[in-house]
């Protein structure tokens, strides 16, 4: 049943001195500690946009750069995510590395990256994902798989003879963190929390309860 599932977390902590006082620091130091302990997809996060009816829609895409600015992932501009976050650029990401007993909830704003940025990624994309990009109308309604097969079929034919360029509506978003909360399980439901809220683009640090 689902009521007797129960995980006893032992395995680290969290505490104000431990803590680096820069959370983009901090979070690359956990995600390095995922990236070395979880093979499949450490750095996958849950984004939550919001729509126009302004209820949450979350699904998870993978971040692929994380500097001092924020956090970048790459998608289709036409997509649902897309849309929502060029209507209202608020935006939350969640990472969860159950096997470190470890989670990161982060909020900010999200804006399109240089187009020169998202050309350079493009590039570095194997030809399959490439191709994908082209072949696939993200979110749309489509009448069945092998739609979506003759696209991309059509496309591989045709790049076959020409040099495959990143389609204008894909490409690269970077989220502004404005709010950080790093979450350290611990025993007896007693978790870790500290959060990082920005003032006057300076971190405050708190501890909240569990």
């Amino acid at each position: 049943m689902l009521r007797d599932i129960r995980t006893n977390y032992l395995k680290s902590e969290l505490t104000e001195k431990s803590v680096n006082k820069d959370p983009i620091q901090q979070l690359i130091e956990w995600l390095n500690d995922a990236i070395d302990d979880q093979k499949l997809d450490p750095n996958a996060m849950v984004l939550s946009t919001i729509d126009t009816s302004g209820n949450p829609d979350s699904r998870i895409v993978l971040l692929k750069e994380l500097t001092a600015e924020g956090l970048v992932f790459f998608t289709n501009y036409n997509s649902r995510k897309g849309q929502q976050l060029a209507a209202s650029g608020h935006v939350s990401a969640l990472f969860f590395w159950p096997a470190l007993e470890r989670q990161v909830r982060i909020k900010g704003f999200a804006e399109k990256i240089k187009e020169e940025d998202s050309e350079l990624y493009f590039k570095s994309r194997p030809l399959e994902s490439q191709l994908g990009a082209w072949a696939s109308p993200q979110s749309e309604i489509i009448e069945s798989r092998q739609v979506l097969m003759d696209k991309y079929d059509h496309y591989e034919q045709y790049f076959e003879s020409h040099e495959i360029t990143k389609p204008s509506y894909w490409g690269g978003f970077l989220i502004r963190p404005q709010y950080f909360e790093f979450w350290q399980g611990r025993s007896n439901r007693l978790h870790d929390r500290i959060e990082f809220c920005v003032s006057d683009q300076d971190w405050i640090i708190h501890r909240l309860a569990p």
